[in-house]
């Protein structure tokens, strides 16, 4: 199968099998594996004695027919053509892979902040957290059985602050240009909202050769001239 065809997670995947960098953009990636091939290719192999064939029986020929035919016939489905790849993970060290466990714990014993008689009014329950105003604010003073308000101590730990869950970097893009200078293995990109199909596109293509990965990645309707 030609390195062309393969995606960029895929080829990365060779490249850590074969012990070689996974750095830098698709068409790199493709010539270090091609040149790897050929170094390999050219070194003396040896040649495996022919050993002498054994009689088999009839069953067991009839079984390794069936085998082969079982083989042969699942060429025939689309389903193989398509394998589920991994997303892309950050290459992070020791110091930056302790701070998102500690801002994960740090996360899980945080409260869920609340806004104002969330509790008395539907639509208020529905919208995110506000600071309480109003000179008669039980919650802006802070009395008992009233929701905990954002404060000072409920920030997490500096070193991972800003950090994706996955522990990239997010980069916010507009179009195809924003991408130049991106680090594949330490940042990621999400696309504006308000970037239409067409632009979309372009990036998701641009990410792909550069090895970068999409946070907001979604399916796209071709339709009109976008085809």
């Amino acid at each position: 199968m030609p390195f062309e065809d393969l995606k960029v997670p895929e080829l990365k995947e060779l490249l850590k099998e074969r012990g070689l960098k996974v750095s830098g953009k698709k068409s790199e990636l493709i010539e270090r594996l091609e040149a790897d091939d050929t170094t390999t290719g050219s070194s003396d192999t040896p040649v495996e004695e022919s050993k002498p064939q054994l009689d088999v029986p009839k069953e067991e020929e009839e079984e390794e027919e069936e085998e082969e035919d079982f083989y042969e016939d699942e060429g025939d489905f689309e389903e193989w053509d398509e394998f589920h790849t991994s997303r892309q993970k950050p290459v992070l060290d020791d110091d930056t892979k302790s701070a998102l466990g500690i801002r994960l714990t740090q996360k899980k014993k945080q409260p869920k902040f609340r806004r104002q008689e969330w509790f008395r009014y539907r639509r208020l329950s529905k919208t995110g957290y506000r600071k309480p105003k109003g000179k008669d604010s039980k919650m802006r003073m802070n009395r008992k059985y009233r929701s905990p308000m954002a404060r000072v101590g409920y920030g997490k730990i500096s070193s991972a602050r800003g950090l994706h869950p996955s522990g990239f970097e997010e980069v916010l893009v507009h179009n195809s240009n924003d991408l130049d200078g991106l680090n594949p293995e330490l940042q990621a990109i999400r696309i504006a909202a308000t970037v239409g199909n067409r632009k979309r596109s372009r990036i998701h293509e641009r990410a792909d050769n550069l090895g970068l990965r999409v946070l907001n990645r979604r399916a796209i309707n071709h339709r009109g001239d976008l085809r």
